[in-house]
């Protein structure tokens, strides 16, 4: 039976709650196991706050490890789409946390990167070296334990220690099948690396979505403080996404990994250790329906995928419409299934969003209205586009955006660049 630690943080004590974790396991000197090195995996999509790992978890974490007999630890990421990872390490505090603890960020956009297979899709993606040597190679060398935080999740209903992993893989490696089949891409990179050890940070959690925009962090960010922690990360999955009000059994890339043998999600075949009831909510991955009410989203009857195309879009609509004041006054066309009629009866400017609408509905709108009204960001959940073609439409300039002085920005960026970086970066001025 699965053993997952449920810890409480006492009087603001993040290091005695980690450690307290780590307990029922023999203590985070036997978790380490003797290896050399660890590689702590944090969840830094972006510098929102909240919407990452807590910097704090992250300090307390690596001097830990360092006390359990580690030589070296490593803080790593590969952002989201539409920026870059040393960006979102200075901003968020999260480069700082490594170096004060005597870490090393670990930027997984920058350097050589390799190619795996996912073995269900059949495909393959590109991952850092250190992915591959350190995490796939040498894993009985080097202890690979992830920090997500407890978040929902508007496409994935969760983000755990399951969907971290998808910052493993290169960001333009991302958007095929971020659609229907985004759960069993999520799977598949399971199947390939699994962490030897798992904690969920839950100093803050999530509610309606993964990205919270800060006016909205009153309605969508609580402050809990807890860890869940464990050696089978579907079983921390499915204890967090219980604290969620998520039965984990819904949660599809939860099921699919479980159907392959990788660890337990049944509640019932637990061992929890520690109350959990104190910390159980009753959140829902659902956007809160707040966009700019001249912008009109049009779908297509036949598909319109909310793990892609459908809710990626309306998160970024949401969030500049709420932080940065962008305007309406334009038309988003996105899924399969449009009858022309329907689409003769549209006005620019548009914002063509995703493969199905761009075989379909971007003919007959260039034809139309011309190059000058229609905009178009092909693939499924290209965020990098999608942000770039928003931007412009709501009058926002993207260097707005990142809270340094552009110099500072612009210096971090020729840094990630000169070690070649692969993120996905938009214009720095709206075009």
């Amino acid at each position: 039976m699965p053993r997952v630690a449920v810890v409480p943080v006492r009087e603001g004590d993040v290091e005695g709650a980690l450690e307290e974790v780590f307990r029922p396991f023999g203590g985070a000197e036997a978790v380490l196991g003797g290896r050399r090195e660890a590689f702590i995996k944090v969840n830094a999509v972006d510098f929102k706050p909240f919407c990452h790992t807590d910097p704090r978890a992250v300090k307390a974490m690596a001097g830990i490890l360092y006390r359990a007999g580690a030589s070296r630890v490593y803080v790593m990421d590969n952002c989201t789409q539409g920026n870059f990872t040393r960006l979102v390490f200075r901003v968020s505090g999260l480069e700082r946390a490594a170096r004060e603890a005597g870490a090393v960020p670990l930027y997984l956009d920058e350097g050589r990167q390799v190619e795996v297979t996912l073995p269900t899709l059949g495909y393959k993606v590109h991952v850092s070296r250190w992915v591959k040597e350190r995490l796939m190679e040498g894993r009985d060398e080097n202890l690979y334990l992830s920090l997500p935080k407890l978040k929902t999740h508007s496409m994935a209903t969760v983000t755990l220690g399951v969907k971290n992993q998808f910052g493993l893989i290169m960001q333009a490696d991302r958007i095929r099948d971020h659609n229907w089949n985004l759960h069993r891409k999520f799977a598949d990179i399971f199947m390939l690396v699994r962490p030897h050890f798992t904690v969920i940070e839950g100093l803050h959690a999530l509610n309606h979505g993964h990205y919270s925009p800060e006016g909205l962090a009153g309605e969508c960010v609580e402050e809990l403080g807890v860890f869940v922690g464990g050696e089978d990360t579907l079983a921390v999955d499915a204890v967090g996404a219980d604290l969620l009000g998520i039965d984990p059994r819904e949660v599809e890339h939860l099921r699919l990994a479980a159907e392959e043998g990788l660890g337990c999600i049944d509640l019932e075949s637990i061992e929890v250790i520690g109350d959990r009831d104190p910390f159980r909510r009753r959140y829902t991955p659902e956007l809160l329906p707040v966009f700019p009410p001249d912008v009109r989203i049009l779908e297509g009857s036949e598909r319109c995928c909310r793990e892609g195309c459908n809710l990626n879009t309306r998160m970024l609509l949401q969030m500049l419409h709420v932080d940065f004041r962008g305007r309406g006054g334009f038309t988003i066309c996105m899924g399969k299934g449009w009858e022309e009629r329907e689409l003769e009866a549209v006005e620019g400017p548009v914002l063509v969003v995703g493969d199905c609408a761009a075989e379909e509905a971007y003919p007959v709108l260039l034809r139309r209205l011309g190059r000058g009204k229609v905009r178009l960001s092909p693939g499924c959940n290209d965020l990098r586009s999608v942000l770039a073609n928003l931007a412009p439409l709501m009058g926002i300039n993207p260097i707005r955006m990142v809270p340094l002085p552009v110099w500072e920005s612009t210096w971090l960026l020729a840094r990630a660049m000169l070690r070649r970086t692969t993120a996905r970066v938009p214009p720095l001025w709206a075009r």
